[in-house]
């Protein structure tokens, strides 16, 4: 190892070493946090991305499917109350191979292989019936396979075909569909669902659809067809219109002075109407004519009166002559028939409301108003279109609620911003007083050690060179010695030399047993000091 780096270790384990328990424990603990926070980001950081395994299984199916995915240790997840199962994105294809050569889901609504499972002796009954069945599974499994839809049952009413009945029923269906939580189906996938249920059932039509949802909303109904699709497509026109005209006196009037209301009528049923047009071809010979002429000549005798007797009279008989013609001729003739469909939805009339601020109309009249409102809203009073424009003082209410409203979106924002930066600073404090703390305690600590080295100089003096020789193991052994004392008697006042000269002539080992003495002396006057002193002195003496 190089040289710098053992310094480094050193000076580490010094610093440690110079750590107090308090200090040492706080250290522990920090590391310990450190370190379950790398843990906890690396094993998120490291988390494999969950794709739905299967979705829409029963409670059985998704025991079984768990328990094979624990037997072959794949990591899962459950789902939307324990029907859909999770595992890494990396895994789907392989489990699916696996849980499809084990059977699994096995409770599924069957679909055309219900047809696998019958018999020779199978009734005629039982074969519509299985096949009915065959065909609300697939239709089933079809439909929960869109975005949105986490199961759905299909029940179809197919009229059984006879020879005895004149007129036939068509059939019906009613879908029952399960969404996932805060999930509504659009217009659009409503339209797939009922679309694609017709399609599969002869002589179905679209509005023989019903669909509901697990809230019990009626989304498509029998015989009306998509609910709230007229409802939606007057709302859609309606916007339409209202941008329309509202940008337009935007830049006439500029903005804010001018509201628009637009109010359409929808025509919600739906016609069919047959129309067959015959025109003669001219310059055609006809296809077939027929004439016929009959001519009858002879004599004919009249009938006279009965008598009295009821016996005829008889009368003169004359000559006479008659002919008749019959004329047949069969033109051609052109026939046009036209078959006009008018699903529901039609407008069938509008009414269109202007209200101008009579400060920002300047120089514009209402006529001038009322042309340009009529273009932009497509108004036809043959239909019985109503347009009406007025010019009135705006009430400034509004506009001071939305300048309030404003403000305290402003202040808000402000708030939440300085609550953000406080947080921020909280966090930056709460991490770097300890850290200042641990800095500041070392400092103190370091100049404690010097001061206490100077006090323990000023005190005793200067520390004589035996000691300084002394080995790592001599300042603990000088501790541990049993203390002897010494009985030195005072030289009398009047022979007493100056301190300073009595210093300086002693020697050295009478020296050291004074020291001692004096600190004998201090332990016991101070222990807690004396302890303090000893011990900066035994760091000092340790090897680096």
């Amino acid at each position: 190892m190089p040289q710098a780096v053992q310094n480094v270790f050193q000076r580490i384990g010094r610093v440690i070493a110079g750590f107090t328990l308090a200090q040492r424990t706080i250290a522990i603990i920090g590391v310990a946090v450190l370190a379950l926070g790398i843990f906890a980001l690396s094993s998120w950081l490291t988390r494999p991305t969950l794709t739905p395994l299967f979705s829409g299984l029963s409670a059985s199916d998704a025991n079984a499917v768990v328990e094979q995915l624990r037997s072959s240790s794949v990591q899962y997840e459950l789902g939307e109350g324990g029907s859909t199962v999770l595992v890494p994105e990396s895994d789907v294809y392989e489990q699916r191979m696996a849980a499809a050569a084990a059977g699994l889901p096995s409770s599924s609504s069957g679909g055309y292989s219900l047809l696998d499972d019958m018999g020779v002796t199978t009734s005629e009954f039982q074969q519509s019936v299985t096949y009915k069945r065959a065909i609300e599974g697939e239709l089933a499994d079809t439909i929960s396979a869109l975005d949105g839809v986490t199961a759905a049952s299909v029940q179809l009413a197919i009229p059984e075909e006879s020879v005895f009945v004149s007129e036939t029923v068509d059939p019906t269906a009613s879908v029952f569909v399960e969404t996932g939580d805060r999930t509504t189906l659009t217009t659009k996938q409503v339209e797939s669902i009922v679309h694609l249920t017709s399609a599969a059932v002869s002589g179905m039509k679209p509005e023989n659809v019903a669909v509901v949802d697990q809230s019990g909303q009626t989304l498509s109904a029998v015989g009306i067809g998509q609910v709230g699709g007229v409802d939606q497509q007057a709302g859609d026109y309606e916007a339409r219109v209202t941008t329309a005209v509202q940008q337009m006196l935007d830049t006439v009037v500029g903005a804010g002075n001018a509201t628009v209301t637009v109010a359409a009528e929808i025509d919600r049923s739906q016609n069919e109407r047959l129309d067959e047009t015959y025109t003669p071809a001219e310059g055609t010979p006809p296809l077939t004519e027929e004439i016929r002429s009959q001519t009858q000549n002879g004599t004919t005798s009249e009938a006279g009166v009965l008598g009295p007797d009821n016996i005829a009279v008889p009368s003169e008989g004359a000559d006479g002559t008659s002919e008749s013609t019959e004329e047949s001729r069969t033109n051609a003739i052109n026939k046009t028939t036209q078959s006009t469909t008018t699903p529901a939805g039609t407008l069938t009339r509008q009414s269109v409301s202007v209200a101008i601020d009579q400060g920002a109309a300047g120089d514009l009249s209402i006529a001038k108003l009322n042309d340009l409102v009529a273009a932009a809203a497509g108004i036809d009073e043959d239909r019985g279109d109503t347009l009406s424009v007025e010019m009135v003082a705006f009430s400034q209410t509004s506009a001071e609620a939305a300048q309030a409203a404003l403000k305290a979106a402003k202040d808000a924002e402000q708030a939440a911003q300085q609550a953000a930066l406080l947080n921020t600073l909280v966090i930056a404090l709460a991490i770097g007083l300890p850290l200042l703390g641990a800095v500041i305690a070392l400092i103190v600590r370091a100049r404690r050690k010097n001061g206490a080295a100077a006090e323990f100089d000023t005190l005793f003096g200067d520390r004589p060179e035996p000691l300084t020789a002394l080995t790592t193991t001599a300042p603990t052994a000088l501790l541990d010695a049993p203390t002897i004392p010494l009985s030195i008697t005072e030289p009398e006042p009047q022979l007493a030399p100056s301190p300073e000269l009595q210093i300086e002539s002693e020697p050295a080992q009478v020296t050291l047993e004074r020291r001692r003495m004096e600190l004998d002396a201090l332990s016991r006057q101070d222990p807690k000091r004396t302890a303090e002193l000893l011990r900066t002195l035994i760091d000092e003496r340790q090897p680096a």
